[in-house]
């Protein structure tokens, strides 16, 4: 594929200090492709002056695409957001907070047309607290579980993906966007490169312990069933374990060993089995909410204003005319 435009897609959350830092160094980096460029940053109803910032620097350079979304419908859905506008033959996704290192968009794009549909950016050390590495192996750790699928921890959304990916990943109806799996899921082929990981630089991150965790339940549940057949086993188990129980206690009174049945024993098995039940049945109903909010078929984000967006006869509205814009 050609380079003619790369576009470059920053969801935008309390980072107002780094905006003008982070289109300086983007446009620098993509300058050294020799293709022209446009960075796509999209406000997530942030609550600092990120907008504020954005405006200012949309007015002086028209290659800065500004959305601001109606209020905060999370990370993925601003990264779906910029995907909808982005023109760009390739789509460089990062981070706002310049973590993500955009002289590392050069390699990657040369990475990208050795015949690869998306070259993810694997942070050979990564800058963030001993409490979010570990959160992150954990929860990489155990969505490998669930979906049987080996997931790296060192990789995030940063990288460069080919129009094709983008419009296919744009035609995926679901709410439960989590961008790095729906990446996964579309296929074709794709690599990681060893990048760069920098310090935050300002601000700290929009994701709090009880988001996170929000964030990590909502992705298992839209991306594996695995719990509900852990449940179906759960159950399977019990059942047998109740069935030893009883035959173990048939056993012993027909030998005598037991003259009146024990009390403490039958509350125990009830509360022990109520409660296997009572887990189960969350199970379910935790993933019955999910049907319900797919069923509604509301858009994964509304944009409120908009700044320097071109005319749509790009590659995203033809490919996904739906699109929320």
């Amino acid at each position: 594929m050609s380079t003619s435009l790369i576009s470059v897609v920053s969801p935008v959350y309390g980072c107002a200090d780094c905006i003008e830092r982070l289109c300086e160094r983007v446009f620098a980096a993509v300058s050294q492709v020799g293709a022209d460029c446009e960075l796509v940053l999209v406000c997530d109803a942030s609550p600092d002056n990120s907008w504020q910032r954005i405006c200012e620097v949309a007015a002086v350079d028209s290659r800065v695409v500004g959305l601001l979304l109606s209020r905060n419908f999370g990370q993925h859905a601003a990264i779906s957001a910029g995907l909808a506008q982005s023109r760009g033959d390739w789509v460089v996704v990062m981070d706002c907070d310049l973590q993500d290192s955009p002289e590392a968009i050069p390699q990657l794009i040369a990475r990208a047309q050795q015949g690869f549909d998306a070259v993810v950016g694997e942070r050979v050390q990564r800058r963030d607290s001993v409490f979010k590495r570990g959160a992150s192996r954990a929860f990489y750790a155990t969505l490998s579980y669930l979906t049987g699928e080996r997931h790296n921890p060192q990789t995030a959304n940063f990288g460069v993906y080919s129009r094709r990916l983008v419009n296919s990943v744009l035609r995926m109806p679901e709410a439960g966007r989590f961008f790095p799996l729906l990446v996964r899921w579309v296929g074709f082929r794709q690599t990681s490169l060893p990048v760069a990981h920098a310090e935050r630089e300002t601000g700290r991150s929009g994701y709090s312990f009880g988001r996170a965790l929000r964030l990590a339940l909502d992705t298992i549940l839209s991306f594996s069933d695995r719990p509900l057949r852990l449940v179906v086993r759960l159950g399977l188990i019990f059942a047998l374990l109740s069935f030893l129980m009883v035959a173990y206690s048939v056993v012993r009174y027909v030998a005598g060993d037991i003259a009146v049945a024990g009390f403490t024993s039958i509350v125990a098995s009830v509360w022990l089995v109520g409660g296997a039940m009572i887990a189960s049945l969350g199970v379910v109903g935790l993933y019955v909410g999910r049907i319900f909010g797919e069923a509604k078929r509301r858009p994964h984000y509304l944009v409120a204003e908009s700044l320097n967006v071109p005319e749509r006869a790009g590659h995203a509205r033809e490919s996904n005319p739906d699109a929320p814009l």
